[in-house]
């Protein structure tokens, strides 16, 4: 028998002050079986980053959603589309095949792409050659320490408070902040 998905809640506040953005975003996050906390955080992180985007690029006539993830390689982790269903954000986190990233890249405007383990450094040295050809893609390196970090904040029901400034993003629950600052590969 196949183990279920376990069902995460997040009310995550977003106050990107860089971009003007201040919005409430209830979120329901499906963590697949091998998923760890840490992955699902920074998922969850990388939509917060890019939030700002439902109204700088489909002006606020879009929907921002978390994909089926590791459930389907073939579906992002969040994704930006507009009114028409047309993919304007594919944002995947983790250390994907460079083929997968190719194929995003023919799907959607723009691709994120937010690797956070320790053995990024490694992935990207194999990696970078083949993918440095994507206009389309941005490379996003999230340290390994603050994805940990991420991952103590993960909780069944949670309450969130993201704001964006000067780059970094400070993601607390009201007890403790973790500051994040992705370190632009790409």
């Amino acid at each position: 028998m196949a183990l279920k998905s376990t069902i995460y809640k997040a009310n995550l506040q977003i106050a990107d002050i860089e971009n003007s953005y201040y919005a409430d975003h209830a979120l329901t996050l499906a963590r697949h079986p091998s998923e760890t906390d840490e992955r699902m955080m920074v998922r969850l992180v990388a939509m917060a980053y890019n939030a700002h985007k439902l109204q700088s690029v489909c002006n606020g006539d879009g929907t921002l959603a978390f994909g089926a993830g590791l459930s389907d390689p073939e579906d992002p982790d969040v994704s930006l589309t507009d009114f028409t269903g047309q993919k304007r954000l594919w944002i995947e986190v983790g250390q994907p095949e460079d083929k997968p990233i190719s194929k995003a890249c023919n799907k959607s405007d723009a691709v994120f792409l937010y690797p956070f383990a320790h053995s990024a450094d490694i992935w990207w040295k194999g990696i970078e050659s083949k993918l440095s050809r994507l206009d389309k893609l941005q490379v996003w390196r999230i340290p390994s320490g603050t994805s940990q970090a991420l991952a103590k904040l993960a909780a069944r029901s949670m309450q969130l408070q993201a704001t964006v400034q000067e780059g970094v993003l400070m993601l607390g629950d009201g007890s403790s902040t973790v500051d994040i600052e992705p370190i632009r590969w790409k």
